[in-house]
């Protein structure tokens, strides 16, 4: 049996009842696309803040920080999971949906947390995990007591095994993080697990999977929260159809490589939008409607089906993250993300760092077609990383971003300028990716250490004691203590262009403008310029060499100037003058 109390199943919130939640804001006289051209950032809730030396971040924790997110000029806050979970996947293990870790806080801290976000302005948006729940989760514990063909394992996706005894996974399916996506239990029946093998997948074709959700949708949207981020948005309809396909080379091998037609039997299927038509039912009967954005690793001509009106509304642009730092790439992924979001109604998102992904600040300072699984396990040494000219690089495409019409998502310590932790020593790693893979992958924890916030300290002020990932010694000039106040710091650029974005927003259209006629036309290949409604001009210089400015005021610049000109991988924004 579970050893958690699952508010899923042992404790129902009933139809109607109503959740006392600490007062807040009128929500309801807020506009309700406040998320079209929001920066939301994101909280990894272990890595925020630590606020009892247990040296795991938590919610209390973050409740006292939510001022540097008020004063960084965010408007809302997105929290990675707080669940209960044993942390076989970092917290996306969920062992109960409607619940708060112990470790983390309570529902009453989380309470006070929105409450106080609230009152500073800030929207809240939780992490949900359809796809799976943790093996610990009771659904799974009683699955695994009942006999094959039971009602508690038609929740999840139970078969029985080839070859002459059963000893052969039902399909060659993979798992995300390596080997098979099959674990065998005792009675010898398999489970399907898309990523780690305490992350059973969920069916769902089963009514009470999505009236489940649906409970939950509800929960956390009854406690006051703005929205939800997806997890796996585009895993949760599988084709079923016995026999199980095989898919050979057509195994999701990267973050694109999926069939084009939705044909896929687990991945972007067609029916997935079946179950986001019913969820936006529940999220528009809330006054204002609760907001959605999906975690979908797919390609634009697929990822406009997710951003329909009638389904998330939003989808995470990763084709822009993983877009190589030259103008001609940049350019086309904007022109064709952007017409994307308009064919479906939606606007455009950018994103540049997250939990799972290498930092930006590290990616950029490696030469083009760097292995970045080969770079961290060489601990960031082969090849060296050029971190001056990665900061250099990271300042100038946040500025870029920016300025870009649509939502910005900004991941905790990018504001920082924060690297990859590339050399965490192996006894270190907690991602599930360094044992799955048999250690020819290092996973994600580098990009997961715990937040810097004062210049020293056992934790650099995550917490009175350490933290559950090793820091290292440069984090402290990195702090926020260490930035705030400093003209020419990151933080401090942050803080600047979300107060000027804020003013200089205007709606959601781009006007691509040609390099001032100045530049050399070797330049001129490498310049970025486009302007906003509102007059407003950005300008990224991408070349390798320095270039004049267009006419206007000039309002940031990512690096100082150099003689009046723009140097090489800087941006700046311009006000249009008459």
């Amino acid at each position: 049996m579970s050893k958690y109390a699952s508010s899923s199943v042992s404790d129902p919130l009933p139809e109607g009842a109503s959740v006392t939640v600490p007062a807040s804001p009128d929500l309801s006289s807020q506009d309700p696309d406040w998320w079209r051209q929001a920066v939301i950032y994101q909280v990894y809730p272990r890595s925020f803040a630590d606020s009892d030396g247990d040296g795991i971040g938590d919610l209390p924790g973050i409740t006292s920080r939510l001022t540097h997110l008020a004063s960084l000029g965010v408007d809302a806050l997105w929290l990675s999971p707080f669940y209960p979970s044993e942390l076989a996947d970092g917290g996306y293990d969920v062992a109960d949906f409607r619940d708060v870790d112990p470790r983390l806080g309570t529902l009453a801290d989380f309470d006070a947390m929105v409450a106080e976000a609230h009152r500073l302005g800030l929207k809240v948006l939780v992490d949900l995990v359809p796809n799976h729940t943790s093996d610990q989760h009771v659904w799974f514990q009683e699955a695994l007591a009942s006999p094959p063909g039971s009602a508690a394992r038609a929740r999840y996706v139970f078969r029985d095994g080839r070859g002459a005894n059963g000893e052969l996974p039902p399909s060659d399916w993979v798992s995300r993080f390596g080997g098979s996506a099959w674990q065998r239990v005792p009675d010898g029946q398999w489970y399907l697990h898309l990523f780690a093998p305490e992350q059973p997948d969920l069916d769902w074709s089963n009514e009470e999977v999505r009236e489940d959700f649906r409970r939950t949708l509800r929960f956390w949207s009854d406690r006051g929260t703005d929205g939800f981020r997806i997890d796996v948005a585009h895993g949760l309809a599988k084709d079923l159809t016995e026999p199980l396909r095989d898919m050979g080379e057509n195994q999701f091998k990267g973050d694109h490589d999926l069939l084009p037609d939705g044909t896929h039997p687990h991945w972007d299927r067609d029916e997935v939008h079946e179950i986001y038509r019913d969820w936006r039912i529940v999220m528009d009967s809330y006054t204002p409607p609760r907001m959605a954005v999906a975690e979908a690793w797919v390609k634009n001509s697929r990822r406009v089906l997710y951003t329909r009106p009638d389904e998330l509304g939003q989808a995470f642009n990763f084709e822009y993250l993983q877009t190589e730092w030259t103008a001609t790439a940049l350019r086309k992924v904007i022109t064709e993300s952007l017409a994307t979001a308009a064919a479906a109604g939606a606007s455009a998102t950018w994103v540049l760092s997250n939990h799972d992904v290498i930092r930006h600040a590290s990616r950029l300072a490696l030469p083009p077609g760097t292995d970045t699984d080969a770079w961290l396990l060489s601990g960031g040494t082969r090849p060296a990383e050029d971190r001056a000219l990665g900061l250099r690089r990271a300042r100038a495409a946040t500025l870029l971003m920016l300025a870009l019409p649509g939502s910005s998502y900004v991941y905790q310590g990018e504001e920082l300028g924060l690297p990859e932790v590339a050399d965490l020593p192996a006894d270190a790693l907690q991602d599930p990716v360094w044992e799955q893979t048999g250690h020819t992958r290092k996973g994600r924890d580098g990009c997961r250490v715990p937040l810097p916030w004062t210049e020293d300290g056992p934790s650099y002020g995550f917490g009175p004691g350490g933290a559950w990932l090793p820091q290292p010694a440069s984090f402290g000039k990195l702090s926020v203590a260490s930035q705030d106040g400093e003209k020419d710091s990151t933080l401090e650029l942050y803080r600047s262009a979300l107060r000027l974005r804020r003013e200089l927003q205007g709606d959601e259209s781009l006007e691509w403008l040609s390099a001032p006629d100045e530049a050399a036309e070797d330049g001129a290949a490498g310049i970025i310029h486009f302007g906003r409604s509102t007059g407003w001009r950005c300008l990224a210089n991408l070349s390798g060499r320095a270039v004049p400015l267009p006419a206007g005021e000039l309002l940031l610049s990512s690096a100082p100037l150099t003689g009046g000109l723009l140097p090489p991988d800087t941006t700046a924004w311009l006000r249009q003058t008459d």
